[in-house]
């Protein structure tokens, strides 16, 4: 994606920018801080309706949590994208076994429905999976299906990048999920981002340190010293960034929003990436490994299966998550291999490894967002609401999808119209902005190719 970092013109060097100056620039402009989806989808939504817009991102590369490497010499998606289960000795365990087991925990699951109906206080997922289990004996597994049921857990965890003692019993199920099944992006997501991009000005290596609102305006600074001056500005970083208070805002933002950045919880989801130089694992969509507990299982995504190329992706989540980014890439690595061989004893070693470490990236600071216990069920719309002109997207502001690309992609461009219409109330001038329909084809509509795995 090519930078149009000299054409980044709406800069100031000082705190002031003179009504004249403002009342002859020759469109309203917005500043859209993040280049992931969610800002790339706000920035391509008001420039389609006429605005000036600038878009600055921190990276030296657009997406954000949505990264497609290359390293392997084809797309492998590192962040945002029927299985084999075998114990700690080896041994696959019975199809018939994890099918049992799997139904048994989505009976389970269901079960926590009752808790919850019948506490007015919240709780974590694993009490009332525990209770479930004090109250129904028949659920409880021993043996080799206990460990399966706490893969199945593993994997629920891994949905919301937190483990099941953290997740909060009230809103784990909330989530509307779109209809489809699982898919997996052959070509990675940078295509869509490189299509959405097309045309816009980005300025990359922006990381923003402060937004201060002024008179009807924002100036928006970045490291270095460098400002930017606009009618109205997105804020589409990751909740993890404002949690850490990395951007300063002036006047501060009120208290109902700094608690609702407070009160939602950013978990954690990293990949281990292995490329290998043959194929010598069974044709399935995972390949899981089965413990005593759910923090000992693990299983890794077969990307073959979905793309044709000789990769393995090891998946961790939650507290997992970030024991593996205290590794090396290189120790990561090889405890990926010890639990692959676990499962495959002859399995070859990887010609190439990837290594993501979300937790610790500091223009990330998590995965995504998720429900801690005992908190309110309106943060998502408080995390949304704008604060005058300053405007808020991401997948943490999704109170329909979040933890998701289409989450993100569709606040982006809900935040887009919120603003528009708050610059439309503000100049009065109807014919200034034309938004685009959302029904007309666009430039930026490409053909993906989708593999169901």
């Amino acid at each position: 994606m090519e930078s149009k970092e000299s054409n980044c013109t709406d800069t100031i060097n000082g705190p002031f920018v003179s009504q004249i100056e403002r009342q002859q620039l020759p469109a309203p402009s917005v500043i859209v801080i993040g280049g992931g989806i969610s800002g790339i989808a706000a920035a391509r939504t008001l420039c389609d309706a006429s605005c000036k817009v600038v878009l600055l991102e921190s990276r030296n590369r657009l997406g954000g949590r949505v990264h497609t490497d290359y390293s392997f010499g084809f797309p492998v998606d590192m962040g945002a994208s029927c299985c084999a289960l075998f114990d700690m000795d080896g041994r696959q365990v019975p199809q018939q076994l994890v099918i049992q087991v799997g139904d048994t925990c989505a009976r389970i699951l269901k079960e926590t429905e009752k808790v919850r109906d019948e506490h007015s206080h919240d709780m974590s997922l694993l009490e009332a999976i525990s209770i479930v289990l004090e109250r129904n004996p028949e659920f409880r597994q021993e043996g080799l299906a206990h460990e399966v049921l706490q893969w199945y857990i593993c994997r629920m965890e891994a949905w919301f990048a937190a483990d099941a003692d953290m997740i909060s019993l009230k809103s784990w199920d909330q989530e509307h999920v779109l209809l489809g099944g699982h898919g997996l992006m052959v070509e990675g997501y940078y295509p869509v981002l490189n299509s959405l991009a097309k045309g816009l000005d980005i300025c990359l290596n922006h990381r923003v340190t402060r937004i201060a609102q002024w008179c009807n305006g924002v100036i928006v600074s970045v490291e270095g010293g460098r400002s930017f001056v606009a009618d109205a500005a997105i804020v589409t970083v990751p909740l993890g960034v404002l949690k850490a208070n990395l951007i300063e805002f002036e006047p501060k933002l009120p208290e109902w929003k700094i608690t609702a950045i407070s009160d939602l919880g950013v978990g954690n989801e990293n990949k281990i990436a292995l490329c290998f130089d043959t194929v010598f694992w069974p044709n399935v969509e995972l390949l899981g490994i089965v413990a005593p507990t759910s923090y000992a299982c693990g299983y890794f995504l077969n990307l073959h299966k979905a793309t044709g190329h000789p990769v393995l992706v090891y998946m961790a989540a939650g507290r997992f998550a970030y024991d593996i980014e205290k590794l090396s890439d290189e120790a990561a690595a090889n405890f990926a291999m010890l639990q692959l061989k676990k499962m495959l004893p002859d399995s070859k070693e990887p010609i190439q490894y990837l290594v993501s470490r979300w937790g610790t990236d500091p223009d990330s600071l998590g995965s995504y967002s998720y429900d801690l216990v005992g908190k309110p069920i309106d943060l998502y719309e408080k995390l949304r609401t704008p604060v005058d002109n300053l405007f808020f997207a991401g997948e943490a502001v999704s109170m329909d999808h979040p933890a998701s690309v289409h989450g993100a992609y569709s606040t982006g461009v809900a935040a887009a119209e919120d603003c528009r219409r708050w610059i439309l109330k503000q100049c009065g001038n109807l014919d200034l902005i034309q938004l685009v329909s959302r029904g007309e084809k666009t430039e930026a509509e490409i053909p993906l190719r989708i593999s169901r795995i």
